[in-house]
């Protein structure tokens, strides 16, 4: 064991901020690839039932329509993800991406108690999966990985103004 920790601990796998940096990009394909298939009615047809009974989300549809919301997500979808890529070099800009992130998984997490088909009643139902709530679960972890940008981002902004702050104040006194 202690020969593939040597391995590992050799490998860059703890080269600073690499888990950091990893998930953004992470995030930034998801949002992408995922905000693409929004913008087709067809995926906002499938996704009707989980949309419907969203306790955040459940309006979309009667006040956008479909072709609304579809246009709406996919813009959404999109804009989270361009934020969390502009992150890379602006963390006040991160800070926003993971916020919309954040709030989006929130939102599709809310739905999985509500959704029509969710549990497998031919196994007693919840907590037996079906595909409908194995779909929601995987955003979990998305929200997950959204909280901890979001904290790192707040943190790196914070840090970034202090150091700024105390260079000004250096610089001020000289």
């Amino acid at each position: 064991m202690k020969y593939i920790i040597d391995i590992l601990g050799r490998s860059g796998l703890l080269k600073r901020d690499f888990d950091y940096h990893l998930l953004r990009a992470a995030m930034v394909i998801i949002f992408a690839w995922f905000g693409y298939d929004k913008w087709f009615e067809a995926e906002i047809r499938g996704l009707l039932p989980m949309i419907n009974h969203g306790p955040l989300i459940f309006w979309m549809i009667p006040v956008l329509g479909i072709k609304g919301t579809s246009m709406f997500l996919g813009a959404a979808e999109w804009t989270f993800g361009s934020l969390l890529l502009l992150g890379f070099w602006n963390k006040k800009l991160g800070v926003l991406g993971a916020l919309g992130s954040t709030f989006s998984f929130v939102a599709t997490l809310t739905i999985m108690p509500f959704v029509p088909g969710a549990w497998e009643a031919a196994a007693g139902g919840f907590p037996a999966m079906t595909i409908v709530s194995a779909f929601l679960l995987k955003d979990l972890v998305l929200l997950v990985v959204s909280v901890y940008l979001l904290k790192q981002d707040v943190a790196r902004v914070i840090e970034s103004e202090a150091l700024s702050y105390s260079g000004t104040l250096v610089t001020a006194a000289s």
